[in-house]
């Protein structure tokens, strides 16, 4: 069979005069479609088009500027601001390098929750980041954070039909999520015009699977995403009209014992007459609480395997992951999505490709 990222229609969530029997359905289609492919497009969100107009409109004013202005926006230390292209390699966020070395032709501008959004709490602005705003793109902070809210929305609409899809009760995503770790990442992949040249293989975001609870991603529609499938080969995808594109993170998948996938993807720029066709994306994640311990939920605990994942703290597992893709450290506690990315590559080679330790890989 075709690999086939399901489409689910929400609005029976987000319009609350429909009745129950339609949200059990969207519940159930939403269970098949993590427990089979992890990725899910969604229809029925609301957002509304100029807010989705508003957001394009500022990345393509930010991305737009002089690279000297727009490196001006960097952020050391913090999951905020600029990130030039080749600055990270989201690959070292699963422990693999890249065979040719070399780190992702994306760039991206980041902003997100900050610990002054949650006043009365003890949080520390070295767990959140705060935003800076570009002042050369009239506009750019208010339609942002328009979409941000938005997206913001739909994800928490999501952890509702997640907690019906699981069976458990409304609240389960509440304790998790009240003062979450939320960041939305406007990515651009773009080359200056003219000849490319490289010195390994293209990779426009390398294979990673993203670090917390979901992913609400609004992208071009334009050829470039690939998901790795149960079948072990990557697969193009590329949204229906109108439809974001949802993903399940790390933590959604410790709390379902994997019964719940977090799906490898990464994107592969197409290259036409020496040069790259412009693909542009936004992913808002919803990441959870960072003093939050993420555990395997009772009713998905194998009574014959035991637990998959040990309890992890959300500040923790985000460090590490954060670690392999902007500071080069290669994170050894993703040993199960490094082997499956490997296992690809050498299905694509026809190599066996080693199932542990380091080493790197060639994407397909």
């Amino acid at each position: 069979m075709s690999f086939k990222v399901p489409v689910i229609d929400i609005t029976p969530y987000v319009d609350g005069e429909r009745p129950a029997v339609q949200r059990a359905s969207v519940a159930r289609g939403m269970d098949d479609a993590c427990a089979r492919v992890g990725f899910v497009q969604i229809l029925g969100h609301g957002i509304p088009d100029e807010t989705v107009d508003g957001l394009a409109a500022a990345m393509d004013g930010f991305f737009g500027l002089p690279l000297e202005t727009r490196k001006s926006y960097r952020v050391a230390g913090a999951n905020r601001g600029y990130s030039p292209p080749k600055s990270e390699s989201l690959s070292l966020s699963l422990g693999v390098e890249s065979a040719g070395r070399m780190n992702d032709f994306f760039e991206a501008f980041n902003i997100g929750t900050e610990a002054r959004s949650f006043p009365g709490l003890d949080l520390s602005e070295d767990d959140y980041g705060i935003n800076v705003w570009p002042t050369q793109v009239e506009g750019f902070e208010p339609a942002v954070l328009s979409y941000f809210a938005e997206a913001g929305r739909v994800a928490r609409t999501l952890t509702r039909v997640f907690a019906d899809a699981l069976g458990e009760p409304p609240d389960l995503f509440d304790a998790l999520t009240d003062h979450s770790i939320d960041v939305l990442r406007m990515n651009n992949y773009a080359l200056p015009e003219g000849a490319v040249t490289l010195d390994g293989d293209l990779t426009g975001m390398g294979e990673h699977t993203d670090f917390g609870l979901v992913t609400v991603l609004w992208a071009d529609q334009v050829a470039g995403l690939q998901v790795l499938g149960t079948d072990g080969a990557w697969h193009d995808v590329t949204p229906v009209d109108g439809a974001l594109l949802v993903n399940l993170g790390d933590l959604t998948a410790r709390l379902t014992n994997d019964r719940w996938m977090s799906t490898l993807h990464r994107v592969k720029p197409p290259i036409v007459h020496g040069g790259i066709v412009r693909r542009r994306s936004a992913a808002y994640f919803h990441d959870g609480n960072v003093d939050a311990v993420i555990s395997t939920l009772p009713s998905h605990i194998d009574a014959s395997g035991g637990l998959a994942h040990e309890p992890i703290l959300v500040r923790d597992h985000i460090k590490a992951k954060l670690a392999g893709s902007r500071q080069g450290q290669a994170n050894t506690a993703a040993v199960r999505e490094a082997a499956r990315v490997r296992a690809a590559a050498g299905r694509a080679t026809g190599k066996h490709a080693p199932a542990t330790g380091s080493g790197s890989v060639t994407p397909g």
